[in-house]
């Protein structure tokens, strides 16, 4: 099965990606992970990515496809695949069409922003060892301070809630038009994503079996 994983930053789509990736044996491709690996490999699309991170620059859309499709033709994708940050636009979701790449179905992990807010903004990490905590759902047992090292806690400057809001104009602007485009092919499956991330599992692997 081929699937396509939407969802805004802060979803939780990643980590649903992952599960599914293992429970149905197929592997996930995020287009960070494959980026790095084209450009340590030396392919060419891996190459032509170079050039541009080397100038500064945003890979085009048309080497980030080149990249997406050297990886979709190995041999551990010949039974299916997930894709997490790909497409993110409908042109880039045209030239899937356009490559040939089938895709079966197209999973959207639906939190409301205020949630996703709630969830990025409350996020505190070790500036020492790197363990995560929320001021909400999994505090330290003193305010400020890692319980593994005793290191500071800090909140990252991407988990700001300015930063969170620009990251969810930037979603809703690009990427959500995507939930329309799928739909209309009659691919697209809406999860609601739950306060658990095993509750949002369950319902992400009973949509997948219901629409098999």
């Amino acid at each position: 099965m081929n699937i396509i994983f939407l969802g805004a930053p802060g979803a939780g789509k990643g980590t649903q990606a992952e599960i599914v990736s293992e429970k149905l044996a197929i592997p996930t491709v995020s287009t960070g992970n494959i980026i790095r690996a084209a450009l340590k490999n030396g392919t060419e699309m891996g190459l032509k990515a170079k050039s541009f991170i080397d100038a500064g620059q945003l890979v085009p859309d048309d080497v980030v496809i080149g990249i997406i499709q050297e990886r979709l033709s190995q041999d551990d994708c010949a039974n299916g695949f997930i894709l997490d940050g790909f497409p993110r636009t409908i042109p880039q979701a045209e030239a899937l069409d356009e490559m040939g790449i089938r895709i079966d179905k197209v999973i959207d992990i639906d939190v409301a922003d205020e949630a996703i807010v709630g969830r990025l903004s409350g996020r505190r990490v070790c500036k020492a060892c790197g363990n995560s905590y929320h001021l909400e759902y999994k505090k330290p047992a003193v305010d400020g301070v890692c319980d593994a090292c005793g290191g500071e806690l800090i909140q990252r400057a991407d988990d700001a809630p300015e930063t969170v809001l620009n990251r969810l104009h930037v979603y809703h602007e690009q990427t959500e038009p995507l939930k329309s485009y799928y739909a209309s092919k009659g691919k697209l499956v809406t999860v609601k994503g739950q306060e658990h991330v095993e509750d949002t599992t369950a319902l992400t692997l009973r949509a997948l079996e219901d629409e098999a």
